[in-house]
């Protein structure tokens, strides 16, 4: 096909690390599919480096398709070639893609497909650190118009995207109690911003990095803690002070969303669960946890995990991206995918305070 190269360019991860120990990757070329009637070929602008790639190069976390394959599902670009209605569009390609055919999608979790393609892990050896990916067609996320740079919207695809669908799960709506732990982490960030688009009466945010803290006021955080160094007795104390400040009552009714994906931080969100309140799950974190699952009947309290996002909601999210509602650009910097590799190792170490989005330079 005419303008669609022969070969796609990509960063290959050929072995996994595990337990702290990196992997490798390989620059290469791999052969370009030939696509189906109900794919896509996107030419890659931008795509994020996420906590969860660093977990499959570093820990061993478990791919779907296993080594070689190409990282990275948070993906903006452009459509080179599939239906007649997308060739040409600007799209974001969702994290995750359902299949929209089985028991699950039916019962419109198709979020938690257990047959979606996710770029990066179960979409073939095709991720985003490339020239280009295919993809299937009918899940993509047009952008009608770039307000922003077009590599920009690759954060949209998870980090944005993933506290939306959290809301969902969450029944966030306007007037709710809203406490954030790991309010300052890459999905924090979104977080804090996604509630109180959605009206939520009061954000608490909670986190250990001061400055990253108090850059969350101006995000979407009403009020932020610190947590360093604090058991969960001087954290309670210090929230029953907030809420007495605004107004609202502190042992009943908040909607914890914990982003922190660390055991720390989940200690926390679990230790401030109470009276019909509510846990969701967004961080990962390969530990275990103590909690005494009795104190969920004692309080008629849930708890709730959610994954990725449904394709359907895209667009919700792009809209708040688009109107300023949601602030992506202060949360992300761009380099070139020639970096990859000192990325990676830079953000394993904990050095970035956003969001790396790499571009294709091959």
């Amino acid at each position: 096909m005419a303008g669609i190269p022969d070969k796609i360019e990509t960063w290959q991860m050929t072995e996994q690390g595990s337990g702290g120990k990196p992997g490798k990757l390989m620059r290469t070329s791999i052969p370009m599919p030939e696509l189906g009637p109900d794919d896509a070929l996107v030419e890659v602008a931008g795509c994020g480096v996420c906590h969860t790639d660093l977990g499959y190069f570093y820990d061993g976390v478990p791919t779907v398709n296993k080594p070689p394959l190409t990282l990275g599902h948070e993906i903006s670009g452009t459509v080179l070639a599939g239906p007649d209605s997308l060739v040409g569009k600007n799209v974001i390609v969702p994290a995750v893609m359902p299949c929209n055919n089985c028991p699950i999608c039916a019962q419109g979790r198709g979020n938690r497909c257990l047959s979606q393609k996710m770029p990066g892990n179960s979409l073939g050896i095709y991720g985003g650190f490339s020239s280009h990916i295919p993809v299937p067609a009918g899940d993509l996320c047009v952008i009608d118009e770039l307000k922003l740079p077009l590599n920009n919207y690759a954060v949209v695809a998870d980090a944005c995207t993933t506290p939306y669908q959290a809301a969902v799960r969450g029944d966030l709506k306007e007037g709710d109690l809203v406490m954030i732990t790991g309010a300052a982490g890459g999905v924090g960030v979104y977080m804090t911003q996604v509630a109180k688009a959605l009206g939520a009466k009061v954000v608490v945010g909670l986190d250990v990095v001061q400055p990253k803290l108090e850059r969350a006021l101006q995000f979407g955080a009403d009020y932020v803690i610190n947590v360093m160094g604090k058991d969960i007795k001087a954290i309670k104390a210090e929230h029953k002070d907030i809420c007495k400040q605004a107004g609202v009552p502190a042992n009943y009714g908040w909607k914890i969303f914990e982003c922190s994906g660390v055991t720390p931080g989940q200690d926390v969100a679990l230790g401030m669960l109470s009276f019909i309140g509510k846990l969701i799950v967004v961080g990962f974190n390969p530990k275990p946890n103590t909690f005494m699952l009795s104190k969920l009947m004692a309080f008629d309290a849930e708890m709730i995990g959610t994954w990725g996002c449904l394709p359907k909601y895209y667009k919700n999210i792009l809209d708040m991206v688009q109107s300023g509602k949601v602030q992506i650009q202060p949360f992300l910097e761009t380099k070139p995918m020639s970096q990859i590799e000192q990325v990676f190792e830079q953000q394993h170490a904990g050095l970035f305070d956003r969001r790396q989005v790499l571009l294709p330079d091959f």
